[in-house]
């Protein structure tokens, strides 16, 4: 699943309270997410945006994280475990080529696919399994950082998303990030 995977170690960084000076996972997620939502979070690092997520989801929903590091996995086990939410959350080791949630067929209303696919080994098959896991309408954020990510790839992506059936539904404005939210047709 990875080209270049952020090293395990850096997974602190990401999740520090100071990082919400530039992105505030409830303010993001906001209008994406409700009580009872079924989330995909590909590659979660240590819970940044999951601890948030499975707080907005409630008792009713769940959030299905997987990642290819075992050790951002039980780091993030550890953190949810602390915040209380650990039973929302379905942690799952994905493998070097899939996201391993054959499973969820037309059962997830929304992925969170924050700075991530340019991660992947193939943005076309990352789409074609979100797009097999999402219900009919279900959505997609879509970010790339964009000091990282040049726009010629993050477009190329975005095709990717299309070829996989993804509509463009609109452009959110996401600080130092290319963003997109698309919808499952």
């Amino acid at each position: 699943m990875s080209k270049r995977v952020c090293p395990w170690w850096l997974g602190y960084l990401l999740a520090s309270p100071l990082r919400r000076l530039a992105y505030n996972p409830a303010e993001i997620l906001r209008p994406y997410v409700r009580q009872g939502t079924t989330v995909l979070e590909p590659g979660p690092g240590m819970g940044f945006f999951t601890l948030e997520l499975a707080r907005m989801v409630g008792a009713s929903g769940r959030v299905v994280a997987v990642d290819v590091q075992p050790k951002m996995i039980e780091r993030l086990k550890r953190r949810a475990a602390k915040a209380g939410v650990l039973s929302r959350i379905d942690v799952r080791l994905a493998s070097a080529d899939s996201l391993g949630v054959a499973d969820l067929v037309c059962t997830v209303d929304f992925t969170l696919a924050f700075a991530v696919v340019h991660e992947m080994p193939s943005s076309d098959s990352f789409f074609a399994e979100v797009a097999r896991a999402s219900k009919p309408g279900a959505s997609v954020l879509f970010c790339e950082p964009a000091g990282h990510v040049k726009r010629e790839l993050f477009e190329s992506e975005m095709e990717d998303a299309f070829r996989a059936g993804f509509a463009l539904a609109e452009r959110p404005s996401i600080r130092r990030s290319q963003a997109a939210l698309l919808r499952r047709k």
